[in-house]
């Protein structure tokens, strides 16, 4: 009954339904606006959501104010601290009736000096996690958008299958100008289809990233053989533990090694749920190869700029650090899941990098090895080429109003 009661008490129509009777209780105080208001998404040992919020940092100037579930989601880096204050709200897409109440009310007031505000999409915007917080996050952009503020969703995938309340609660909110950054042409394909207005093509938020941090790859690296090329691997506590992808991971290293590379095992998530860190151990146990180097610990996104930009290759579970090694061309063999990666690799003509984590997954991974590996400066210059565009559509997520570019045909030429 207790269980029944909580679902009820945090169903997004109800708290949907008394946000619209608070906001119509008077209007809020209206004060000169003087911050840019960003929503971030969950963070708490994810380092692409870290790498996310940080993009934004560095490509909105002015104050700015970041709504977290919790104190310790985002770590707010030393050269934005002076204009960045992170608010915790905790029952503002989380919370149940009361504590959502509680949040919504500051978010109210917050509102009353926010000069825009932008919620974090990423993949959290279709249901394919939960459905009850995009759902939220949806209503929360129609409130703000209902405020006259304007409201963007930055850079986001769309699977194809959303959750209903999630997708009609977005409808709403495009019916009400909120701006919507899809973040590859496969996603904003689909969101059209899916009837959704307002929709912009944009690029992930990250490939507008500005800085990388070399001195930490430096120190990693050190006890590693002078000039040695090395690959980075990560496996996705998200995928799973089953003994099929520790024995897959356990393969293609060995071709890595095969290849030459000195192998990095690289977490990139490590929090409950889906945590890379043990999986990530367990193939180093596998392997029982000490000249395999594991990182024991989360770096921050420069560190991981830093450590990418001089790989011959990444293999990963993880799609922000596939963004990450794009980001300075290096080849991403990259784990589909939730339908977010695929048009992400159609920005660089290279759909072939997408590999769905089926079984015979090791088997088709490695043979990308050996293809990739047989001519790897071809691919690099491919990937380079491509890069001004990309970086060009990530730009777009900070300027969404103006107009769409005329589509690029380059972007859409397949490596080979």
């Amino acid at each position: 009954m207790k269980k029944h009661i909580r679902a009820a008490l945090g169903h997004p129509r109800l708290l949907h339904l008394f946000d619209r009777l608070m906001f119509t209780i008077g209007p809020a105080t209206s004060q000169p606006s003087t911050f840019s208001l960003l929503i971030a998404p969950p963070g708490a040992g994810n380092i692409g959501d870290q790498a996310m919020v940080e993009a934004f940092l560095e490509n909105t100037p002015g104050n700015v104010r970041i709504i977290c579930h919790g104190q310790q989601d985002i770590c707010i880096p030393d050269q934005h601290a002076e204009r960045t204050r992170v608010i915790v709200l905790p029952g503002l897409i989380y919370g149940h009736l009361l504590p959502h109440l509680r949040s919504i009310g500051v978010f109210r007031r917050l509102l009353g000096r926010a000069q825009m505000v932008a919620i974090t999409g990423a993949d959290i915007m279709d249901g394919a996690y939960n459905w009850q917080a995009s759902t939220n996050r949806a209503n929360i952009a129609w409130l703000a958008a209902q405020a006259n503020i304007p409201v963007r969703i930055l850079g986001f995938s769309w699977n194809g299958r959303a959750h209903p309340q999630a997708l009609a609660a977005l409808k709403r909110a495009t019916a009400a100008g909120v701006q919507l950054c899809l973040r590859d042409p496969l996603s904003a394909e689909r969101a059209r289809a899916d009837g959704l207005a307002n929709v912009t093509e944009v690029a992930d938020i990250v490939f507008a990233a500005r800085t990388v941090n070399f001195a930490t790859a430096s120190q990693l690296l050190y006890s590693l053989p002078s000039q040695c090329n090395y690959a980075l691997v990560n496996a996705s506590g998200l995928i799973g533990r089953s003994s099929v992808q520790i024995e897959g991971y356990v393969r293609i290293i060995r071709e890595l090694q095969h290849h030459g590379l000195q192998v990095i095992l690289l977490p990139h998530v490590s929090r409950p749920g889906g945590d890379d860190l043990p999986v990530c151990r367990e193939i180093c146990e596998a392997l029982g190869d000490s000249t395999v180097l594991m990182i024991e610990r989360l770096l921050s996104p420069a560190e991981i700029r830093g450590l990418t930009a001089g790989a011959t290759l990444t293999v990963t579970g993880r799609m922000h650090l596939a963004i990450m090694s794009l980001y300075s061309g290096v080849p991403a063999i990259t784990l589909a899941t939730q339908g977010k990666v695929e048009g992400m690799m159609r920005l660089f003509g290279a759909e072939f990098l997408a590999i769905e984590p089926r079984p015979d997954f090791a088997e088709r991974i490695v043979a990308l090895i050996q293809q990739v590996l047989a001519r790897p400066d071809d691919l690099r210059q491919h990937l380079h080429s491509k890069l001004p565009a990309v970086r060009t559509l990530a730009r777009r997520n900070f300027d969404a109003a103006q107009p769409e570019p005329a589509r690029q045909e380059e972007l859409s030429c397949a490596y080979d």
